[in-house]
């Protein structure tokens, strides 16, 4: 049946939003949709529960800007950011897994959505490069120029393939596993000029796919065409979409969680475009707050939700909800008014108790079965095509982390003149020794692993100095003052959703 993930009259409220206190500039659902990760300007991620609306973890990742992506089960997040590193996450614990050095700043990383064990990583002026984090090793994945490598890749829907675009047009198709070459095209604008890859993006159903580029208009293609055209093929794309009023130029774009739709965020202003990617029609125009400047946008998973980032803040759209009585009592009538209610003749007579219950036959017999309440069907939306049970060890949910109190906050506590100076550890005599904050020994944290990946060619800067004040404060610090161009030639933070 027809997809009921959007209505044409839905969308035209926003539904909240999240602030972060840093700067917000980048979000990415997991692959459920029950929590958002936020990568802020202060090299900070917050991962928030989205069925309360409320943070449920804080991790410290980076001392620079920052974007992020679930793994496919949930208890482990890749980050990346301007910082030259790329660190994995325990998403429970919010320890540091491990790291690797780049000699440039990442603009995008993406686990394999079926192992992950590899996350695909494309650094700035570099061709892309696969890390395997068991072993710390990389692969630089094969460019058609060596001196073009403005270079964006993707995985496709299950990591079979990896899709490679470059500044002149050229779309590179890799088998993962060996890297090798099995299909090529070129996107052009009408005659033979070229136009650049800005981004490629993947629905998470079916075989289509996006590509961004410079010329403001975004192409959908099917994966099963391009592999079968082969190298140097012509394929047609499916749908051209575009703004042909204002010339809109795109800053990120997604599908929603069943592929049917196609959202677009402008670079010029805070506004979301909505396709229907069958037949390429302009659904809707969400407009956000006038003169604000979109950063990123995420589609929830399987719910008809969409994130949008502006101005350091997670907007929130979502359907208006409508209640309808009678889809649970079908001769249920709805009022507009109070009327006078007419009663049936046999409404209200009395029933003859000693009548005696007919023999029950058929499919009134069938209640009497026993009924299995113990065994839980997988969820659809939450499989892919070829898997049939969900992941067992999802992590849906992150627990409530208990806080104590700050004692100079206690309202209980004696007030501060009261507590004694702080003596030092001589001071207490050999046999007493300062009492322990906590119940128990502290189990120190293990120092992550860091591996320096050395790519040829590409000079270690030792990071990206990025203008502005990158201090842990608020967005009074006008630490997005620098405006909108962090690095030249820089693409944005933008992560695609959860796989």
């Amino acid at each position: 049946g027809r997809s009921e993930t959007l209505q044409t009259d839905s969308y035209s409220e926003a539904d909240g939003t999240l602030d972060c206190i840093s700067m917000a500039l980048t979000c990415t659902f997991n692959r459920w949709g029950t929590l958002l990760a936020v990568g802020c300007n202060d090299g900070r991620i917050v991962i928030w529960d989205f069925l309360t609306r409320g943070i449920a973890k804080i991790i410290s990742a980076h001392i620079h800007p920052v974007c992020s992506l679930w793994s496919r089960d949930g208890h482990k997040l890749v980050s990346a950011s301007t910082d030259n590193i790329v660190s994995q996450w325990d998403v429970l614990s919010g320890d540091c897994d491990q790291r690797f050095r780049f000699p440039s700043p990442i603009l995008k990383v993406q686990y394999h959505p079926r192992d992950q064990n590899r996350v695909l990583v494309c650094p700035m002026k570099s061709a892309p490069v696969m890390l395997t984090l068991s072993d710390s090793k990389h692969v630089v994945l094969p460019v058609d120029d060596d001196s073009d490598l403005n270079v964006v890749a993707s995985f496709d829907r299950r990591g079979e393939y990896i899709y490679t675009g470059n500044a002149k047009g050229k779309i590179l198709v890799l088998k993962t596993d060996t890297q090798d070459l099995v299909a090529s095209f070129r996107v052009t604008t009408g005659t033979s000029n070229t136009t650049a890859i800005k981004s490629i993006e993947f629905a998470r159903k079916g075989s289509c796919f996006l590509i961004n580029t410079a010329d403001r208009i975004i192409r959908v293609y099917d994966g099963r065409e391009i592999l079968t055209c082969g190298r140097d093929g012509e394929p047609e794309p499916m749908q051209k979409l575009q703004d042909l009023v204002n010339r809109t130029p795109w800053k990120k774009c997604c599908f929603s969680g069943d592929g049917e739709y196609i959202v677009a965020g402008s670079a010029r202003q805070h506004a979301l475009y909505i396709w229907e990617k069958s037949i390429g029609n302009l659904v809707k125009i969400l407009h956000g707050t006038r003169g604000e400047l979109l950063l990123d946008v995420a589609w929830h998973p399987v719910r008809p939700i969409i994130a949008s980032i502006s101005s350091g803040v997670v907007s929130i759209w979502a359907q208006n909800q409508v209640e309808n009585w009678s889809a649970f009592a079908p001769d249920f009538k709805e009022l507009d008014e109070n009327v006078e209610y007419e009663e049936r003749e046999s409404e209200f007579d009395i029933e003859d108790e000693d009548k005696s219950e007919p023999e029950q036959t058929g499919a009134d017999a069938a209640e009497d079965e026993e009924v299995d309440v113990t065994s839980v069907d997988p969820i659809a939306a939450f499989c892919s095509s070829d898997e049939e049970l969900e992941d067992s060890r999802a992590l849906l949910y992150l627990p409530i982390a208990l806080v104590p109190e700050d004692p100079e906050e206690n309202p209980y506590g004696p007030p501060p003149d009261a507590v004694p100076a702080a003596l030092p550890d001589d001071a207490l005599g050999p046999d007493r020794k300062r009492p322990s904050c906590s119940d128990g020994p502290q189990a120190p944290k293990k120092k992550p692993k860091t591996t320096n990946i050395e790519l040829q060619g590409v000079p270690n800067d030792g990071g990206c100095e990025i203008p502005g004040t990158w201090g842990r404060g608020s967005r009074s610090q006008g630490v997005w003052g620098a405006g909108r161009g962090l690095i030249p030639g820089f693409q944005g933070f933008g992560a695609p959703g959860g796989v």
